[in-house]
């Protein structure tokens, strides 16, 4: 049995502890906002928080987050007004959208550590979160009107 906080509920799972955290949000509690998009850390599509730090869900085992606390997109704002997920919207970020929840997560957790980043750090945090529509300069100003900072 693995006991873990998933979005702050405790969650008992009776799951094999190697298996890859993303199977265990995704199939086991359905929460499907995380997304499977390599399943070899590569893409960042996977991106949830434990205990407050990044970390790809695809090739992390559940028992790793064994005693933690998970963030993953659904628990970053369950109403969806979280800062970032606002500046998403009003900037139109997403394209095909399947990216979005690892950038979220990615930046987030950049914001939570470095209030008001330059666009160099923006770019250094998210420089592992691929996004295949190409929409990196409207995840950057989403990130900078989030932290307060010019759009550009």
């Amino acid at each position: 049995m693995i006991i873990l906080k998933v979005n702050g509920a405790e969650q008992k799972l009776d799951v094999d502890p190697e298996m890859p955290l993303l199977w265990v949000l995704r199939d086991v509690l359905g929460l499907t906002g995380t997304k499977y998009g390599c399943g070899q850390a590569l893409c960042g599509a996977c991106v949830v928080h434990i205990d407050g730090e990044t970390v790809r869900a695809c090739v992390t085992p559940v028992k790793r987050a064994a005693g933690g606390s998970v963030t993953t997109i659904e628990g970053l704002s369950p109403a969806g007004d979280h800062p970032l997920q606002r500046a998403w919207v009003e900037l139109g970020v997403p394209q095909c959208g399947f990216c979005q929840a690892g950038q979220i997560m990615s930046a987030a957790a950049l914001l939570r550590k470095n209030p008001r980043p330059s666009n160099e750090d923006i770019d250094k945090s998210l420089a592992g979160n691929i996004c295949r529509c190409g929409t990196y300069t409207r995840i950057r100003a989403a990130v900078r009107k989030a932290a307060g900072l010019p759009t550009e």
